[in-house]
């Protein structure tokens, strides 16, 4: 990181001059930045331009699990963070490895989103035929797939959400199972033929929450950020990657957690799911929302305690 580089992006607050928000190109992302962009200056009177990012997921067409999955679609982006090319970076949350970045800070997770999973296609996951072709990019929506029916084809698919939505149109597959948020950000809930509720089907850790990243040390930059963050979804999404660490999964591993308070207590939820989808184990507990990390490590620990590695070793 160069001097100047740093120097510049420092001075960006005090200087009046835009803030840069650093965002992947797909349509998504750039919806969902272009709301965090707007938020922040709604709260803050401060501008914010938009500046788009090419990923190492974005250009691979090869399988997550096969490019490393963990951190395909952040480390460019925080690359540019840190060489000051942008103030700061908008994530989808869910994408976030769980081990730390050095000098960089998470400075916000805004209001979250719906959490749920949906699944596209012209009936609900009952009503389709036997042998149906579902496609998904994703092991844990794989491996649930197959829990509820093991008579479905669960095909791999790669793209954006409007590339996926074609598959179904051109006959492909079936249908497909993509995040609810992520089609309400496109303005394509005309494709939803069913909501899976956290009981059929758990959400992935941080889906339907983004993340707002800045180098650490520019403390003016974090205390703007931190007008957008909101301290139920921050709780909420510790205590469901803190069970992700705990496990040592990453985003191809068949791990769904969702936590929320209710009664101001808050609620988690977290089950492993063997990939042929025969065998899963699946706990909860509830506890003081303040205690969001370590109610997640001990509900991470219980399921290692069932056998979670063990499952999560396991392949078709």
């Amino acid at each position: 990181m160069s001097g100047e580089a740093s120097r510049d992006g420092d001075a960006g607050i005090a200087s009046g001059r835009p803030l840069r928000l650093g965002t992947r190109r797909s349509l998504m992302a750039m919806t969902q930045s272009r709301q965090v962009a707007d938020a922040l200056t709604a709260r803050t009177g401060h501008a914010v331009e938009l500046v788009g990012v090419t990923t190492q997921g974005d250009v691979s067409k090869a399988l997550l699990a096969q490019i490393g999955g963990t951190g395909v679609f952040v480390n460019a982006l925080r690359d540019r963070v840190l060489s000051g090319e942008v103030d700061f970076a908008v994530h989808s949350l869910k994408d976030l490895p769980t081990s730390p970045a050095p000098d960089i800070v998470l400075a916000a997770t805004p209001l979250r989103d719906d959490p749920r999973d949906a699944l596209c296609g012209p009936a609900k996951l009952a009503d389709l035929p036997r042998g149906a072709r579902i496609g998904t990019g994703s092991a844990r929506r794989a491996a649930q797939l197959r829990a509820i029916r093991a008579d479905l084809d669960v095909v791999p698919i790669r793209g954006n959400a409007d590339t996926r939505l074609r598959k179904v149109t051109d006959g492909e597959v079936d249908a497909v199972v993509l995040a609810y948020a992520g089609l309400r950000r496109i303005r394509r809930l005309d494709a939803v033929s069913e909501i899976f509720e956290p009981d059929q089907m758990l959400p992935s850790p941080g889906q339907g929450a983004l993340a707002l990243e800045c180098r650490d040390g520019r403390d003016d930059l974090r205390e703007l950020l931190g007008t957008v963050d909101d301290l139920a979804t921050r709780r909420a999404v510790t205590a469901e990657r803190t069970v992700l660490a705990v496990l040592e999964a990453g985003c191809s591993a068949p791990v769904g957690t969702y936590a929320a308070e209710v009664d101001e207590k808050l609620h988690l939820t977290a089950s492993v799911v063997s990939y042929d989808g025969s065998r899963q184990i699946r706990l909860s507990t509830s506890g003081n929302p303040n205690d969001a990390e370590r109610l997640g490590r001990d509900l991470a620990e219980r399921l290692l305690a069932q056998g979670a590695d063990q499952l999560m070793g396991e392949r078709d």
